[in-house]
């Protein structure tokens, strides 16, 4: 199992400043964020990736996800999403996700994370849902080609944000290809125990996102040890499983002190994940 951490805390960095300073805090893979100011696919031509390829080799870091959520360069956080009712913006989502699932192989990267359809407003669930699987369907068949896995990652406030409703979701899709980003903080987030909803949708997990989240359960991510989810609980539960994936440490609220959050973070939950029975490179 690879642990790596995202760069979308980095973004006051280039991409390739980001991935030193990650490589200098000792870890050994990477999440690289594919959104402007770091990887927009419109942004890299041939010559570029391969550029990253060498920044990437030079300091000894593989890509455990590239995280294909946000659209900054274009919107924001969620937009342009699967669902909103322009048919174009939705076309700018497709075109994001066929281009990442391109890159991703490039990178010798297994999957991709995407938003869960998006925010609702005001749309009904049963159109919302329709227009999830449509444009889901014109991504696919590319990921099933390239063995690349599109993994769809529940948030609260959006079209799929718990173990129900991801559940009811993935019933009616037809592919491999398609699994899930079990983000730990944001089950937590929403609720439920993350160790249960992790056993009950391990079948489809990709990847994992961990970040610590307060008591109060709102949607802030922290750094690990500074909120209260029980780690211990869910990484026994995913070494009890056998999770072979990868973990990506998700801090992008600290952008002033990525590199202070991620040593710390990882000075937390390094012993925890060994004493969990979770071996980490």
């Amino acid at each position: 199992m690879r642990f790596g951490y995202s760069t979308n805390a980095f973004v006051k960095f280039s991409l390739p400043e980001a991935i030193q300073k990650i490589a200098g805090l000792d870890f050994r893979a990477v999440e690289i964020m594919a959104d402007r100011p770091h990887l927009y696919p419109p942004d890299f031509n041939e010559a570029d990736l391969a550029r990253l390829k060498g920044v990437l080799d030079d300091n000894s870091l593989t890509v455990t996800n590239l995280n294909s959520f946000t659209l900054f360069a274009v919107g924001d956080t969620y937009l342009p999403s699967w669902i909103e009712p322009e048919k174009e913006r939705r076309k700018t989502r497709i075109r994001h996700t066929r281009a990442c699932l391109k890159i991703a192989d490039y990178l010798n990267c297994k999957n991709i994370s995407v938003p869960p359809g998006g925010p609702l407003d005001g749309i009904s669930r049963k159109i919302a849902m329709a227009r999830f699987y449509r444009g889901l369907e014109k991504v696919v068949p590319l990921a099933e080609s390239l063995d690349v896995k599109i993994l769809v990652e529940p948030e609260p406030r959006l079209l799929l944000e718990n173990t129900r409703e991801f559940l009811d979701f993935i019933k009616d899709v037809q592919s491999a290809a398609v699994g899930i980003n079990f983000d730990i903080g944001h089950f937590f987030c929403a609720g439920e125990d993350p160790g249960r909803a992790f056993e009950t949708l391990f079948q489809w997990v990709g990847h994992v996102h961990v970040e610590d989240i307060a008591p109060d359960r709102s949607h802030n991510h922290l750094i690990a040890g500074q909120g209260a989810i029980a780690f211990p609980d869910v990484f026994k539960t995913m070494a009890r499983l056998g999770y072979q994936g990868d973990i990506s440490l998700e801090l992008y609220p600290y952008v002033d002190i990525p590199e202070e959050a991620g040593r710390k973070s990882l000075s937390y939950l390094r012993p925890i994940l060994l004493e969990s029975g979770l071996k980490i490179d």
